[in-house]
């Protein structure tokens, strides 16, 4: 499987070889008969370098390149004023700014949970949706990863977060969850980063022979600099592999503990609704929950407006919407022992926390919670939900929208009503905070539209290896 087999696929071929080209199984993935490595490619590759910019697409970057410089505006503001232009305040010192830097950076968890564990437990439908999840991954963790820096006060300084040699004598504070963040988003962005690109590097060779034989130059250099050489011999198959099998393995236990140190940030306070035990795996079960649904999310338009259904078919999204049932119920399992043992210890100060979220100021935002994370998503049980898309594109909204309020429950819920009455308070988001939520969401989707058309969406070789695996099994 190289850039070659490409050249000679499209070359007469015997009635055996035409036979082993045959993808004939429902799960390779592709289920339009007569399919080949070449006309794999095609489709795939024909995305980027032949089809046009529609009017939907060129209407979504327009919009998102607004709200991006909305997003823009909001920070520069943010430096000249400082976080005195948010809502927090004593008792709320965490705000819109920490709930979405959690939520963001459960969003960038299911990526590498497809990359990395479906890969490594061979999983053959995570091919189909591993590429643009990975990519979903680094943009999240990179919107995630600003929101500390921002809320630092003096963001210029951050790096002051990291132990360099210095003569101010100026050091890290390791018992300080900003610089556990800081090494856990670092460590989670780079490993991420590389298994992405290490996934790349087969495909942009790919686009840069086809570049090279529709004489576009200039794409065909920027192409052939971002494949390294990459001629699809034996021995860079091997190292490939073996590379990629490594960097699964590494990125396997960041699912795990990167989300983790965020919920320590959280768990290691004495702050009623804060201290808890239950938190590094409700928070990890959270952010595969918020993940899965923003795969969803960017799936079911991607399918659509580049017509890739042979590709991610029906049966990825039934998939997706399994996982996101069995997290969701996991999900409810942490809901219920947060208040279980909120009761069973007889502490008042938790007892109190846990009843004004029931009827508290912020009430509303909880039961709206608990029916976009639990009520809805039981509709994933009924079959002909799960293969209805335009009903898991609605569930994977709510959804989002829930596990967002869940982020904002855990902030703010259990700072505003401390230990002292004396002071108690509330916290009102400002435009400014409003702005900075609508602006990430905007830079996540202008991200996430250029990459779509400039490199591929789906793994061109490993959707080729799947077709040639099928074949053979049907020979």
């Amino acid at each position: 499987m190289s850039a070659s087999k490409e050249n000679t696929a499209q070359h007469a071929a015997t009635p055996a070889e035409a036979a082993r080209r045959q993808p004939v199984s429902h799960d390779s993935a592709v289920i339009k008969a007569g399919w080949n490595y070449a006309t794999v490619s095609d489709k795939i590759a024909n995305v980027v370098m032949n089809q046009p910019f529609g009017r939907g697409w060129w209407l979504a970057f327009f919009l998102a390149s607004i709200g991006v410089c909305g997003y823009l505006v909001g920070m520069v503001w943010l430096f000249m004023k400082g976080i005195g232009i948010w809502g927090v305040n004593i008792p709320v010192a965490w705000g819109f700014a920490l709930s979405n830097f959690v939520w963001w950076i459960g969003i960038g968890h299911a990526g590498t949970f497809i990359s990395a564990v479906l890969l490594l437990l061979r999983q053959k439908w995570r091919t189909s949706i591993n590429r643009f999840a990975e990519a979903m991954t680094l943009f999240a963790a990179s919107i995630a990863g600003m929101y500390p820096i921002l809320h630092l006060g003096r963001p210029w300084f951050f790096y002051w977060l990291v132990p360099y040699p210095n003569v101010m004598n100026v050091w890290p504070q390791w018992r300080s969850p900003l610089v556990w963040d800081f090494f856990a988003i670092s460590t989670y962005i780079l490993v991420s980063l590389l298994f992405w690109y290490i996934g790349l590097i087969p495909d942009l060779a790919l686009l840069r022979d086809r570049a090279g034989r529709m004489g576009r130059r200039g794409m065909q250099v920027a192409y052939g600099l971002l494949a390294l050489g990459w001629r699809g011999e034996a021995r860079h198959w091997a190292r490939y592999e073996h590379a990629y099998l490594l960097l699964a393995g590494l990125a396997t236990p960041l699912v795990v503990s990167v989300h983790t140190i965020v919920a320590l940030d959280f768990a290691f306070g004495n702050t009623p609704g804060y201290h808890s035990t239950i938190f590094p795996p409700y928070f990890v079960d959270g952010a595969l929950f918020s993940g899965f649904a923003m795969v969803l999310t960017l799936a079911i338009p991607l399918r659509w407006a580049f017509g890739l259904q042979d590709f991610i078919t029906k049966r990825h999204l039934a998939n997706a919407a399994k996982v996101l049932l069995v997290t969701g119920w996991l999900l409810a399992y942490g809901y219920g022992a947060e208040i279980f043992t909120a009761f069973y210890s007889g502490d008042e100060n938790e007892i109190y926390m846990t009843l004004n979220r029931f009827h508290g100021p912020y009430a509303p935002v909880y039961w709206t919670m608990i029916a976009c994370n639990i009520v809805i998503p039981q509709l994933l049980w009924l079959r002909r939900v799960r293969h209805s898309v335009p009903l898991l594109f609605a569930i994977s909204l709510v959804i989002n929208l829930g596990m967002w309020m869940e982020r904002f429950l855990i902030v703010v819920s259990s700072l505003h009503r401390d230990y002292l009455p004396s002071a108690w308070g509330i916290y009102h988001p400002t435009f400014w905070d409003c702005l900075q939520l609508a602006g990430s969401i905007a830079l996540f989707v202008w991200l996430f539209l250029m990459f779509v058309r400039v490199l591929p969406a789906i793994s061109m070789a490993e959707m080729r290896e799947l077709v040639d695996e099928n074949a053979k099994g049907k020979a």
